[in-house]
Order: C-alpha cells, then sequence, then structure tokens
C-alpha cells in the first residue's frame, strides 16, 4: 500500500472529527441562546422581575376601599366571579366574605331584546360589581356601545324557561358578566367585572 492510500482515510477521519466538532459545538451554542433568552423573559437574569404594568387595574383590599358614593360598598348578588386562571379575579377568603372590596357601577338605561323565540320580550336594568379599582369601570364607560351591544346579543339568546325561575335568572347574570368580560378583553386586554345586578327585571 503507497504513503497516498494510507494518508486518505487519515485524512477522511479527521474530517470526520472536525464535523460532528463543529455540529457539536453549534448546538451548545444554540442551547446557551436560547437558555439565555429563556431566562432574560422570565427575569432570572438581569436583576429584573416581571414588573407590573402600571395601567392594569389593582385590586382593592377592604381595608382600602374608599367611603360609598350613594351604593353600597360591599355586598352579592346574581352573577359570578371570572376566572382566577384568566385575570386573577380573587376567591373567597374562607371566613364568608371576599377579602376585596366591592366597587359598584350601574349601566345607564334600561336593556330592552325579545326573547328567544318566544312574542315576550326582556327589559332589565343592569348594574355591575368588580373588585378593581376605578380602572375597570372606567374601561366599561369608554365601551359603552361594545358592551351595550354584547348585552342585548346576550338578552336576545335567552329563552322564557331561563327568565321566569331564581336559577335561570343567576344563569343569565353569569353569561353577562362573561360577554362583559369577553368585550373588555377585546378591547382593553382585561376584563375585571366580578358580577352582574339587576336594577330591574320585566318580562312583557
Amino acid at each position: 500500500m503507497s504513503d497516498k492510500e494510507q494518508a486518505e482515510p487519515k485524512k477522511k477521519g479527521k474530517l470526520g472529527k472536525i464535523i460532528v466538532l463543529a455540529v457539536g459545538g453549534l448546538v451548545l451554542v444554540g442551547g446557551g441562546v436560547g437558555a439565555g433568552l429563556y431566562a432574560a423573559g422570565s427575569g432570572m437574569v438581569g436583576g429584573a422581575a416581571h414588573v407590573a404594568d402600571p395601567n392594569k387595574p389593582k385590586l382593592v383590599p377592604k381595608s382600602e376601599q374608599k367611603a360609598p358614593e350613594g351604593a353600597g360598598s360591599e355586598g352579592s348578588g346574581h352573577g359570578g366571579g371570572e376566572e382566577a386562571s384568566h385575570d386573577g379575579q380573587p376567591t373567597p377568603d374562607g371566613m364568608g366574605g371576599e377579602p376585596y372590596a366591592s366597587n359598584y357601577y350601574a349601566l345607564e338605561k334600561e336593556f330592552t331584546a325579545n326573547l328567544q323565540e318566544s312574542v315576550h320580550f326582556i327589559q332589565v336594568g343592569i348594574a355591575i360589581s368588580t373588585p378593581y379599582d376605578e380602572k375597570v369601570i372606567q374601561n366599561i364607560k369608554a365601551n359603552d356601545i361594545a358592551i351595550r351591544s354584547a348585552i342585548l346579543m346576550t338578552l336576545g339568546d335567552t329563552t322564557e324557561d331561563q327568565v321566569f325561575t331564581s336559577q335561570g335568572k343567576m344563569a343569565l347574570a353569569k353569561r353577562l358578566v362573561a360577554s362583559i368580560n369577553t368585550t373588555l378583553k377585546q378591547k382593553e386586554g382585561f376584563g375585571g367585572v366580578g358580577n352582574v345586578y339587576f336594577t330591574n327585571f320585566v318580562v312583557q
């Protein structure tokens, strides 16, 4: 065997090792960049923890609640809270009440809509409560037209069976909570409405 023939396998072996080392290096570099981006995004590096959005509504503890102006400041009624996984909505504290204050707002004008597949129509007055600060109510006022439309569509999807019983009215209130929060999330990126209350409820 000539010297040339012996040299060729050695060159091929060295070339294979270089390719393996190069690929391995790229994998390590890529992994390091990915880990660095993840750590930076999660606030693990750079000493920058997640900074709360100053424009996002803040929960109001009862101890910081302002004196009510007209309407009561606490209470519960028809409706249901938004899921904690979506908006951080508080849950009862296990002591027979909620740890956060209730901020109330009555929507202007009553709502009238035909019931689904019925000759009857419904007319309701609606108020909402939120455990968050005035930002949620400001968002509701700013998006009044869109929210009124969502409420009317929800009422229009209601059947007679749902308006003649307390259970049906409570279910309707929960659906109204969901429709209002969905609209607020689309417009403002945050819901915040915990309950809907009927200030008037007439079926004709």
